[in-house]
C-alpha cells in the first residue's frame, strides 16, 4: 500500500509517500480501506516531534469502506468511519491507502456522502457533541461561549449548539470570518483576546452558562471569569499552544465555577467515552439534509499532505482541511 511516512521529525516537507506492506486483519480491528481522512492539528504535533516519539505513519481519523473484520461485526464493503483509538500516536494511522482500526473506534454509517465531505465530521463532531452535549449538557434558551470558533471544531460546535436551541457567542481573531460563523448559527460574534471576560460581563453581568474552550492554557482562566455561579468551562483544544499551566486555585479560579477537560484522542472509544454516546448517523444526515453546515473548507489529493499540513499550521484553512484518496 501507499502511506504518508515521518520519515524526521520536523516541518511540512518532512512527510513523504512511501510504500509500506499491507496490514493483517487481526481481532479486535477493522481493516479499513480508506477514501478520504481529516488533517487535525493533533498530527502537527505528531508530525514536528513536540509529543516525543509516534507511529511512522500518521493519522487521527478517516472514512473507507472495510476490507476485513475477524469479529465479524462490520460486514466487506460496509461504509465506516474510524477516530482515534492510538491511531497515529502508538500505532499506524489512517495517512495510508489502508488502516487496522480499533473495532471500538468504528462505526458503520449510510449516506449519499461524497467521501471527501463525509470526512469532514468525524473528530470534529465526535468532538463538539461529547463537549457539549455529554460535559457540558447544554440546554434550550442557555448560552454559551465558543472560543476560537473559526477552527473546524469550533464551527462544528456552533452547528450542533445552535440546533439545540442554545444562544450562541462566537470568538474569532479574524473580523473577515464573522459572517461565515453567523451562517452556522453564532447569535453573537466577539473578536478574541486575552481579557474578554471583561467585555463579556458588560454585556451578561451575571455571567453565562458554559464556555467551550479550544484555545486553550492561555486563555482558560478568562474563561473561567465568564461564567456564572454553577457553570463551567470545557477545555477541548490547544489552539493557542500547550504546556504547563500554573494555577492559584483559590485566587484564579471563581468560587462556584467549575473546570472539565476532555481529551478527545486519549478517550475517544473507550468504555467511559464509548462511540455509542455520538449520534453518528443523526449527525451526518443533518449535515446531509443541509441542517449543519460542514462542507470541508479544503480537500487536498492524497499527494500534496505537506500543502494540507502547511495550510493548517499557518492558521489559513477557515475550516476542515479533508484529503482524499
Amino acid at each position: 500500500m501507499r502511506a504518508i511516512v515521518i520519515k524526521e521529525y520536523g516541518g511540512p516537507d518532512v512527510l513523504a509517500i512511501e510504500r509500506r506492506p499491507d496490514p493483517e486483519p487481526k481481532l479486535g480491528h477493522v481493516l479499513i480501506e480508506v477514501k478520504a481522512f481529516g488533517v487535525n492539528r493533533a498530527e502537527l504535533y505528531f508530525r514536528s516531534g513536540a509529543w516525543g516519539e509516534v507511529a511512522e505513519i500518521s493519522g487521527i481519523e478517516c472514512v473507507g469502506v472495510v476490507r476485513a473484520d475477524p469479529d465479524g461485526h462490520f460486514k466487506p464493503g460496509q461504509k465506516v468511519l474510524a477516530i482515534v483509538g492510538g491511531m497515529g500516536r502508538g500505532t499506524s494511522g489512517s495517512y495510508a491507502e489502508l488502516v487496522n482500526a480499533p473495532s471500538a473506534n468504528v462505526t458503520a454509517i449510510e449516506t449519499d456522502l461524497a467521501w471527501e465531505d463525509l470526512a469532514a465530521i468525524p473528530e470534529s463532531y465526535a468532538t463538539a457533541w461529547t463537549a457539549l452535549c455529554g460535559i457540558l449538557a447544554i440546554k434550550p434558551g442557555q448560552t454559551v461561549l465558543i472560543r476560537g470558533a473559526t477552527s473546524a471544531l469550533g464551527q462544528a460546535a456552533i452547528n450542533i449548539a445552535a440546533h439545540a436551541g442554545v444562544r450562541v457567542i462566537a470568538t474569532t481573531r479574524n473580523a473577515a470570518r464573522t459572517a461565515l460563523l453567523e451562517s452556522l448559527g453564532a447569535d453573537a460574534v466577539l473578536p478574541e483576546h486575552s481579557g474578554l471576560s471583561q467585555h463579556l460581563r458588560q454585556l451578561h453581568s451575571r455571567g453565562i452558562e458554559a464556555v467551550l474552550d479550544i484555545i486553550g492554557n492561555s486563555t482558560v482562566l478568562d474563561s473561567l471569569r465568564m461564567v456564572r455561579r454553577g457553570g463551567e468551562v470545557c477545555l477541548v483544544g490547544f489552539l493557542g499552544g500547550g504546556g504547563p499551566l500554573t494555577v492559584e486555585p483559590v485566587f484564579q479560579i471563581p468560587s462556584g465555577v467549575r473546570l472539565s477537560i476532555f481529551a478527545s484522542a486519549l478517550v475517544t472509544g473507550s468504555g467511559e467515552f464509548p462511540l455509542s454516546e455520538i449520534p453518528f448517523q443523526a449527525i451526518v444526515d443533518r449535515v446531509a439534509s443541509g441542517i449543519y453546515r460542514a462542507k470541508p473548507a479544503q480537500v487536498f489529493r492524497f499527494e500534496n499532505i505537506s500543502a494540507a499540513h502547511r495550510v493548517l499550521e499557518e492558521n489559513t484553512a477557515g475550516g476542515k482541511v479533508v484529503v482524499r484518496l
